[in-house]
């Protein structure tokens, strides 16, 4: 398989990795409206995109096992059902064939973010899975600011149509190309040609090593969850507009973008994941204490800046070490740290949400877990055994 083969197939994965995390937020940039739109309150819309999370933390380890065993139609399974789910928002303009599409995309998503450690793995060449790894995880955030974006362009009841009819077509024209791409290429000349067998996968699912990486991404993960769910009513009182607030987070998952594409492949050819991680996971808890003590538009700015360059170039580099070590069951390591990560959104979002009426000691909690990731991840200083 050519090398500009492999490449072709690690963007046409890329554009349906950003497809689930577009349809994903849909509605969230435009909750009021779409709540007048299928009239129903704002929270119930609020579910349209909570249920992902809740179902990533049921789902993310069977999904990782299918990858493992056949990862070729699982992840076309995931491509598809994207797909569909994003057509079934548009069969009736109600809020139950939402859910319903909402729902069939959810199911489908960790088939397809599982999948980031092992589209490396199976078409590309060791030295090359650090880049790969990176644009898969860099293209799930690129879909979040592209929600915002299309939220903010299109924010009219009349023009939900439009924003849904936007996601259909993307998802279902990368859906048809990553499915090409696949079906022509076969297994792939990188993939480890052993089956995963049950023993792999208990042995993963006991391995120590993934369980620290597991645990290392629980809180930090669980801050940018936070962040993105809170981020606008926790800097009003400081005299932020929603407006103003709304492009701190889009500037937030756009600086995350550019750091998860380049510093990963930067850290991990130097040797230097821990230090990296570490460093990243202090100088975000450091944005948060800024914010925390010092409130306005200028240090929200800066802080989130900063979180975003620095705290979600963590994930990748996490499910790179995970791809290294743990080989044929890649696909259920990669859904443990995805259901962890998941965990910590649910629960440091839940407490952020108690706090939101004051927003010192919110922040200051999400200084607090960020920081509490660098002795986690100072446990991962040994020297994995790999388990595949």
């Amino acid at each position: 398989m050519a090398m500009a083969n492999r490449w072709r197939m690690i963007t046409a994965f890329a554009l349906v990795g950003a497809a689930t995390q577009l349809v994903w937020l849909t509605y969230a940039p435009v909750t009021t409206v779409a709540a007048e739109h299928f009239g129903v309150s704002e929270s119930a819309v609020g579910w349209l995109a909570n249920m992902f999370p809740l179902l990533y933390v049921v789902l993310a380890v069977p999904a990782g096992i299918l990858l493992d065993r056949w990862f070729r139609p699982a992840l076309i399974a995931g491509a598809v059902l994207t797909a569909l789910g994003a057509g079934v928002r548009l069969l009736h303009d109600g809020f139950a064939m939402a859910l319903l599409g909402q729902t069939v995309v959810a199911v489908a998503q960790p088939l397809v973010l599982n999948a980031i450690t092992g589209i490396a793995g199976h078409y590309l060449d060791e030295k090359d899975r650090p880049t790969g790894i990176a644009v898969g995880t860099a293209s799930t955030f690129a879909g979040m600011a592209a929600a915002f974006v299309l939220g903010a362009a299109l924010p009219a009841e009349s023009q939900l149509g439009t924003l849904t009819a936007i996601g259909a077509l993307f998802a279902g024209a990368a859906a048809v190309w990553l499915t090409v791409e696949l079906v022509r290429a076969g297994r792939g000349p990188a993939a480890n040609t052993q089956q995963t067998s049950p023993s792999a996968l208990r042995a993963t699912l006991g391995d120590s090593y993934v369980r620290r990486l597991c645990i290392a991404v629980f809180f930090p993960f669980g801050t940018f969850v936070a962040l993105a769910t809170y981020g606008q009513a926790l800097l009003e009182p400081a005299g932020v507009s929603a407006d103003a607030a709304s492009i701190v987070l889009l500037i937030n998952v756009l600086a995350g973008v550019v750091g998860c594409a380049v510093v990963p492949v930067a850290v991990l050819r130097r040797g230097v994941e821990l230090p990296a991680v570490m460093a990243g996971l202090t100088a975000s808890a450091l944005a948060c204490l800024l914010v925390a003590v010092a409130p306005g538009l200028a240090t929200g700015f800066l802080a989130f800046v900063l979180i975003g360059l620095t705290l979600l170039p963590a994930l990748p580099i996490v499910l790179t070490m995970a791809e290294r070590h743990t080989g044929a069951a890649e696909g259920t390591a990669a859904g443990l740290i995805w259901m962890t990560g998941n965990l910590g959104g649910l629960v440091v979002a839940g407490a952020t949400g108690l706090l939101v009426d004051r927003p010192a000691l919110a922040f200051g909690l999400c200084a607090a877990t960020t920081i509490l990731g660098v002795p986690l991840t100072m446990r991962l200083r040994r020297t994995p055994v790999r388990v595949g």
